[in-house]
């Protein structure tokens, strides 16, 4: 299992990256087989230097790994469904987390609040996902779990570069205004 909220290392990238970085990224995460010298076009850049970006945001770990995002069901998973665990006792225990070895699991999370454990799933049919749920209750620890089935997706995306400059104060957290 990789663990991925090592916070030093996700600031030192976050950090490191500056507006270039930043429009590279953003090509990138719409179409990671880009060309050096189409990239480089979209960005402004000269086909190597676009090349020598690319690479130190792979070195700087801002670019984990490349990979090709399928379609669910094209390889016959159309039933997303989100699970939360319960647990008795601390969830992320050697058994529980097996169950990323089952192929329909694709995210494991470890949360606050009701729920030990989160997990994204995608399953070809009901049945499949009733099967999963088999698996993790045969699982040492597991009390129960509540499963929440996706009716529609209407936003599902990788991480993006950008970041929101400023989010509004709702109107519960300003100042009274003196009348």
């Amino acid at each position: 299992m990789e663990e991925t909220d090592d916070i030093r290392s996700l600031a030192a990238a976050t950090q490191q990256l500056d507006p270039m970085d930043r429009k590279i990224l953003a090509v990138l995460v719409e179409d990671a087989t880009v060309s050096y010298a189409e990239l480089g076009k979209r960005v402004g850049l000269s086909a190597p230097a676009a090349h020598e970006r690319v690479k130190r945001l792979k070195k700087s770990g801002a670019i984990r790994r490349m990979a090709a995002l399928i379609d669910p069901s094209a390889v016959g998973k159309g039933l997303l469904a989100f699970i939360h665990v319960d647990t008795s006792g601390w969830g992320k225990t050697p058994a529980l987390m097996a169950i990323a070895e089952c192929p329909e699991v694709e995210e494991v999370h470890s949360v606050a609040g009701d729920a030990c454990m989160l997990l994204k799933v995608r399953a070809a049919s009901t049945r499949a996902l009733e099967g999963l749920l088999a698996r993790l209750y045969d699982t040492p620890g597991v009390k129960a779990t509540r499963s929440y089935v996706v009716l529609s997706t209407y936003l599902e995306r990788p991480p993006q570069p950008g970041v929101t400059p400023s989010w509004p104060v709702p109107k519960a957290a300003r100042p009274a205004e003196i009348v």
